[in-house]
């Protein structure tokens, strides 16, 4: 396994998809500057949530919205371009839009999401933040 975990904003909502399977998988992309010196360049990577978690978390993964992200690190090739890929473990949202994008530069209260408490780590920040 390559773990990785980045912390950026999305450039563009969450999407919810349902493959023939009948399985659910939740993309999103994140993007993530990277600075040396004066020098700045931005990394995108491409992260999908499988299942139920990555419906429930879709509402709240909106374009310029600032998050964390761990899980496992791939790549795919499409049109002779390498694309890196996180396969999602886990999320932090880290707050709302910046401000002059349409919404608060905190975003709502974490206690207002409306999330059950079968997501293991929406429940341990509830418990820390307790």
């Amino acid at each position: 396994m390559k773990s990785i975990t980045i912390a950026g904003r999305l450039t563009r909502d969450a999407e919810v998809r349902s493959l023939n399977t009948g399985d659910k998988v939740t993309g999103f992309s994140v993007a993530v500057d990277d600075r040396s010196g004066r020098e700045k360049t931005t990394l995108f990577f491409d992260a999908s949530i499988w299942g139920q978690r990555g419906e429930k978390l879709a509402q709240y993964l909106t374009k310029g919205s600032s998050v964390c992200v761990s899980g496992d690190l791939g790549k795919r090739e499409h049109d002779g371009k390498t694309y890196l890929t996180i396969r999602v473990e886990n999320v932090t949202l880290q707050g709302g839009k910046p401000a002059g994008e349409g919404g608060s530069s905190s975003g709502p209260a974490r206690e207002s999401y409306d999330l059950n408490d079968d997501i293991p780590f929406i429940r341990m920040a509830r418990e820390r933040e307790a």
